[in-house]
């Protein structure tokens, strides 16, 4: 079990393309502030049909992309 369990399903159930999410949104769902371990942490959202794409650090904004299932 990930500690950002919860964020990746959040991304699942949304099941859009493209999901921009604030800083303080990712807080919001995984119940603590984001932090450079989760550079580690972000191939994992491809086991739920996720990549992340950009992180801006000056804008505090993640953005996840849907992976393409055959």
């Amino acid at each position: 079990m990930s500690k950002y369990d919860s964020l990746w399903k959040y991304l699942d159930n949304r099941g859009e393309m493209q999901i921009k999410l604030t800083f303080e949104e990712i807080k919001t769902v995984a119940g603590f502030d984001i932090d450079h371990s989760f550079l580690t942490y972000k191939k994992e959202a491809k086991e739920y049909g996720y990549e992340v794409g950009k992180i801006s650090l000056k804008e505090k904004h993640i953005t996840f992309n849907r992976i393409k299932t055959v």
